[in-house]
């Protein structure tokens, strides 16, 4: 999707110029794929902007940061330049204050209307700069950057649902690269799973683990639902543990639904009721299809429905049983 520019970057504890925040191009990230990100959302409600679960994704980064040796302690970074997760949360909501009225306008061009909103995604990124090249990164320095912008649905679909086809790409195992980590160059699994798929007029891919069984979409999550019953993949069919994963697995048994982590064939795919992806990007996405098998009745099903309205409800603030999830800006 096209970047909506806005204002200021915060970039190594300063906000600067969007236009000005650059890097050389021998930033060792860029030849390695040395750096780890996340994506979080901040959803316009009546009582202003809030970042959905702000906290979890820093320390998802955190964690992601200390698995390629890129901490200090409890900071992220290296001796010359670190960061706790608490100054991190509070750059990025920061970097949305500084921002506001480039985001107000963005949305308004993203949306097509006058309506006021300080809606966005963030993208912090930790990554090796320059200094050093080479495979052994550990003297090179340690950037961190906070970017916002206004961003709408990834997928789209609505309630039509999306095409998904399974690819022929194997999703990476923890005998490759760790699959839970958020790691710039483990991604190359995912984008050329996601062109292979997008080249033959499909909408998004499925990835199959390395036994077969039902992994993960490029950047999502699965569910399927059978018998009013929904599944989802488990940690050991290499997946990331995805934030909104987890959330809509909890809104779901809120909801009384039976949610169970289990290994999926592809088979139980081709005959669940119904199908949808999660994530930060996709949100909740139905799915209508997969693999040119029709999922239901080829459009967004009942609990999926229910489970999507009930998530833009919270993540909008409309319902104060799940304000801790919420970061007000």
């Amino acid at each position: 999707m096209p970047i909506i520019p806005t204002d200021k970057i915060w970039m190594n504890g300063e906000l600067i110029d969007w236009n000005n925040a650059n890097c050389h191009v021998l930033t060792h990230a860029l030849h390695y794929g040395s750096g780890v990100f996340e994506g979080i959302r901040c959803y316009h409600t009546k009582k202003g902007p809030a970042v959905f679960r702000l906290d979890e994704h820093i320390q998802r980064l955190y964690n992601s940061a200390k698995i390629y040796f890129m901490t200090t302690d409890d900071k992220i970074g290296n001796d010359a330049r670190s960061y706790t997760i608490d100054e991190l949360c509070d750059a990025a909501k920061e970097t949305i204050r500084i921002n506001r009225e480039s985001l107000i306008e963005g949305n308004k061009k993203l949306n097509n209307n006058n309506e006021e909103k300080v809606e966005c995604y963030i993208r912090p990124i930790v990554y090796r700069g320059y200094g050093e090249m080479g495979l052994n990164p550990l003297n090179s320095c340690i950037d961190v950057s906070i970017a916002v912008w206004p961003w709408g649905a990834y997928l789209g679909g609505g309630d039509e649902g999306i095409r998904v086809k399974i690819s022929s790409f194997e999703r990476i195992n923890s005998n490759v690269l760790p699959p839970n980590v958020k790691a710039t160059g483990q991604y190359i699994n995912s984008i050329l799973a996601s062109i292979e798929i997008k080249k033959i007029g499909y909408d998004e891919a499925l990835l199959l683990d390395n036994r077969g069984f039902i992994s993960e979409g490029p950047g999502e999550n699965l569910f399927i639902i059978k018998d009013k019953k929904i599944l989802t993949p488990p940690e050991h069919a290499s997946i990331l543990k995805g934030i909104t994963r987890d959330s809509v697995m909890t809104i779901a048994k809120d909801m009384g639904y039976e949610v169970k982590e289990t290994d999926i064939d592809r088979g139980m795919v081709y005959l669940a009721d119904e199908a949808f992806f999660t994530g930060t990007a996709a949100e909740v996405t139905a799915i209508r299809e997969v693999d040119n098998y029709t999922i239901g009745n080829g459009k967004i099903g009942p609990v999926t429905r229910k489970i999507r309205d009930r998530f833009f409800e919270i993540v909008k603030g409309g319902d104060s049983g799940y304000g801790e999830w919420l970061d007000f800006v």
